[in-house]
């Protein structure tokens, strides 16, 4: 097999997260498996000092039209095209014209949903997906403004059969079970679909013999991360080290018990430097997620996880055996005690998890061999 020329396509947003992450480290990987890579992205953080930009984001996502990525593809040449995010600096219309194979990574809910989380009122919410397309802009679900909601309503309205990506792409990459049923029920087709988890580059060193005593939540401090809501219930004799910021900090400081502290947002490298000296993560997220980098960090630190219900890692840590899993109305205390018993056991099993199905070497092989389906070659590497 040649190497292949691949365009990554992708709309950074301005706050930090999974989502930024993933496709630099889906090219990083890809050029280490020989490939040319070409980045063609814009950043939300560089586009917004310019006059009128909210304004022609609205028209963008409304319209499907605005800044396209075709030039910059067209003079790059590629074998394949694997759209990552286009929202809200590129249009989406360019795709249904575009000539080659292309392929679309589903990191939210965005086609389903204007607040791409499927939560609403402290519970998860489908009813765009089922039917009533106006519920979103009725109830303000992006931004909690029915202004800044309306394009995105106008745009779903169809549903995502209508949507021109989705509609265009030869392969949905999706990133867990869980988004790949729900996808399904709102119509994908699932015959399209390709099951290809993310992955994190290995932890250096590999994870200590003995944990530490103290708890982690990794994640923005908001409302669908449950993050408040667990803090209500931390025991004051458990602590926990809160990594990460948002628009709760003050609420969930003011509920904190004092064995509770806040360090704010960590750069990559020195979380992960940090990871594998703690007893477990706790991921009480409220929304379905798509697959958290975070929960594959924690794997490849050796960190077992407890998670509650309703989430995309709850499912894959009940189907993993990576920890525990764990619902609201069970006391903390005790599921806290019978978690912190039983997870030294489990740190050797889920760095076994992580290399088995979320390392680099596996990513890259079935992307690869996606990508060698779609253009026709076969993924054995020609000799340099």
């Amino acid at each position: 097999m040649r190497p292949l020329r691949i365009a990554l396509v992708h709309s950074f947003y301005s706050a930090p997260g999974g989502e930024n992450e993933a496709p630099l480290d889906h090219a990083a990987a890809l050029r280490r498996a020989g490939h040319e890579v070409r980045m063609v992205d814009v950043h939300t953080d560089e586009l917004r000092r310019s006059p009128l930009y909210s304004m022609r984001c609205a028209v963008t996502v409304a319209s499907g039209r605005g800044r396209s990525p075709v030039p910059e593809l067209h003079a790059f040449a590629p074998d394949v095209v694997h759209v990552h995010n286009l929202f809200p600096n590129f249009g989406r219309a360019w795709a249904a014209d575009w000539p080659g194979p292309l392929v679309t990574t589903l990191h939210n809910f965005r086609p389903l949903c204007a607040a791409a989380t499927l939560y609403r009122d402290g519970a998860v919410c489908t009813r765009c997906p089922d039917g009533d397309r106006w519920a979103g802009l009725r109830s303000g679900c992006y931004r909690g403004s029915r202004v800044a909601t309306l394009p995105l309503a106008w745009a779903g309205r169809h549903g995502p059969g209508a949507d021109p990506l989705l509609r265009r792409a030869d392969r949905v990459v999706v990133l867990s079970e869980l988004s790949r049923t729900t996808y399904a029920a709102a119509g994908v087709d699932e015959r399209r679909m390709a099951l290809i988890p993310n992955f994190v580059p290995p932890v250096d060193g590999g994870p200590p013999a003995e944990p530490g005593e103290r708890w982690v939540y990794v994640g923005k401090l908001t409302v669908e991360k449950g993050i408040r809501e667990l803090l209500r219930h931390w025991p004051a004799d458990e602590p926990l080290d809160v990594i990460g910021s948002g628009p709760l900090e003050d609420a969930c400081r003011a509920v904190a018990p004092r064995s509770v502290v806040f360090h704010g947002v960590l750069g990559r490298a020195e979380l992960r430097k940090r990871l594998p000296g703690y007893r477990g993560l706790v991921f009480p997220s409220r929304w379905y997620e798509g697959m958290p980098l975070v929960y594959i960090e924690a794997l490849a630190a050796g960190l077992p996880v407890l998670a509650f219900e309703g989430s995309a890692a709850h499912v894959a840590v009940r189907a993993e055996g990576t920890g525990a899993v764990t619902c609201w109305d069970d006391p903390l205390p005790r599921v806290l005690r019978e978690a912190g018993s039983r997870f030294p056991a489990l740190r050797a099993h889920c760095r076994r998890v992580y290399e088995e199905a979320y390392s680099e070497e596996v990513w890259t092989s079935r992307m690869v061999r996606l990508y060698a389906e779609l253009c026709g070659t076969s993924t054995e590497m020609e000799p340099a």
